[in-house]
């Protein structure tokens, strides 16, 4: 009888080596057969048809799946957006988001942790506390799922989901290797977006690492005050600070990253809030996003008006601000920014938005 050996739950992440060593492969050309079938989707032996047959009975003994994940959830809105609510193996469910644009392209929206940490008073994440990190190999199973749901090629990512990604750097940046990987999907850096609320030593790392991926922050307010009250980061690391960081992010890696301005009615939208951001961003290589604040009812904000919208925009470009006005994808199935969260955890539920630039092909 074989000896018992201590298993991985999960295969995702992996190298063909590896795979082999701990599957105990005498060829190492099978360990490659596994791992082109685990980048096509397929993580369960029985489905990998060009094993031997007594070999796929051997591995299904040792591992029911390759996946340490199931899809818990599904829905997809008329847009093409598909929310999906992934079951981790401690029961523990995350939300990913496939988004798609007006060009055809599609995003994956991926969760870095189960819940949030940090509290931002306008996001429905925010509301469930943080439960634990998510892996590597967790992290990169939500794309998988997603594939299954998608119709095309998934050609760009956003950390953009439940959790905050700079808080979990390790298994974030692992993850963005592996999908860069030319063997597994071999997507650009400059097609990844990492998104922060603001966690300065996680800034710092990704500086330190020159991983080329593009960074977008959510300012939402360039007002301490103000920003105390709607992100507790702040009370942490205030404006300033964090504009120290992202100052030392761009010297050394020299790419232009976006300001994330989540607009919450009657709140962030007046006159003084637009010149603090254009003071705010003045020496900064930046494009700032405006985001509409995506309605959640248990949360004490409110959508600002298209007039107030077309006020704000007006005064930022009197300021001469570089901005975008964004449309949030998904917000019909609670999958726009902002709107993710999970029942079942506390129970949950969540929300994204597409961040593909028009220099990003």
């Amino acid at each position: 009888m074989e000896q018992t050996k201590h298993l991985p739950l999960s295969l995702y992440g992996l190298e063909a080596e590896t795979i082999a060593e701990i599957l105990s492969l005498t060829k190492n050309f099978q360990a490659k057969q596994i791992f082109n079938w685990l980048v096509k989707g397929v993580y369960t032996f029985e489905a990998m048809t060009d094993l031997p047959k007594a070999e796929r009975e051997r591995l299904s003994s040792l591992m029911s799946s390759a996946c340490s994940s199931s899809i818990h959830t599904s829905e997809t809105d008329e847009s093409g957006a598909t929310k999906m609510g992934i079951r981790l193996h401690d029961g523990k469910v995350v939300e990913c988001v496939l988004l798609v644009d007006k060009k055809g392209r599609h995003t994956a929206c991926l969760s870095s942790q189960v819940g949030c940490a940090q509290g931002c008073t306008f996001c429905r994440t925010g509301t469930m506390g943080l439960f634990r990190n998510l892996s590597a190999e967790e992290i990169i199973e939500q794309y998988i799922h997603l594939l299954s749901a998608s119709k095309q090629p998934i050609t760009h990512i956003v950390y953009m989901g439940m959790g905050e990604p700079l808080a979990n750097i390790a298994p974030v940046t692992r993850s963005i290797r592996y999908f860069h990987n030319p063997k597994t999907f071999n997507i650009s850096l400059r097609r990844i977006t990492v998104s922060t609320c603001g966690v300065v030593p996680g800034i710092l790392k990704l500086a330190e690492q020159k991983l080329p991926v593009k960074l977008a922050v959510s300012l939402v307010s360039a007002d301490n005050r103000l920003r105390d009250r709607i992100m507790p980061v702040n009370q942490t690391w205030d404006i300033m600070t964090l504009k120290k960081a992202l100052l030392h992010y761009q010297r050394l890696g020299g790419k232009r990253f976006t300001i994330e301005y989540c607009m919450l009615g009657n709140t962030n939208t007046d006159e003084i809030s637009a010149k603090k951001l254009a003071s705010y961003v003045r020496d900064l290589d930046v494009i700032v996003n405006l985001i509409p604040w995506n309605p959640a009812e248990e949360l004490p904000y409110q959508t600002p008006t298209e007039e107030e919208i077309d006020h704000f925009t007006l005064l930022l470009d009197r300021l001469h601000v570089n901005y975008t006005r964004r449309r949030s994808r998904g917000r019909e199935i609670n999958g726009a920014c902002g709107q993710l969260a999970v029942p079942i955890n506390k129970g949950l539920d969540l929300d994204y938005e597409s961040m593909v630039d028009e220099d990003d092909e």
